[in-house]
């Protein structure tokens, strides 16, 4: 009977163990199963969106590289562009520049032939004055001498 009995005692202690653990226990347990799910789940909630974060920070990175590479083309471009607009500008100012100095040189030319040519009808004035003063052998005065000369120059 001692058996019995002490089964019973055991049965009824450990039905009051239960009711204890499910009355005070259990609600905690659960309790902090459910926050602890819950605090799985955030974090799960958090993790895809910071991959979807990071997925569209890295698109716009990709977006905004290509818009920089497509802007430093362009502005290459516009920096080749103007470097053949300031060489044409060059060869053209060095042209222009070169057919003044040109001209001039002409100028100059021309200038020193107009001078060699009269200085050429002076001396050939001279020396025929000279050559028919010989042939002629008789001396012309001052006065005749000039009108000569001036008569020969205006005929060369």
């Amino acid at each position: 009977m001692n058996i019995n009995l002490t089964l019973i005692g055991q049965s009824i202690s450990f039905i009051f163990f239960v009711l204890f653990c499910m009355k005070f226990v259990w609600p905690a347990i659960t309790g902090a199963m459910a926050e602890r799910q819950k605090q799985i789940a955030a974090g799960l909630e958090a993790a895809s969106r910071a991959s979807r974060d990071r997925e569209l920070a890295q698109e716009e990175a990709v977006a905004k590289l290509h818009n920089a590479k497509l802007e430093a083309a362009a502005i290459i471009e516009q920096a080749n562009k103007r470097a053949n607009q300031i060489i044409e500008e060059s060869k053209d100012q060095a042209r222009l520049e070169g057919e003044r100095i040109k001209a001039a040189a002409q100028a100059e030319v021309d200038k020193q032939m107009t001078q060699a040519r009269e200085q050429l009808r002076s001396q050939v004035a001279v020396l025929a004055l000279k050559g028919a003063e010989k042939v002629l052998v008789s001396s012309v005065d001052a006065n005749a001498h000039q009108a000569m000369l001036n008569q020969l120059a205006a005929e060369l």
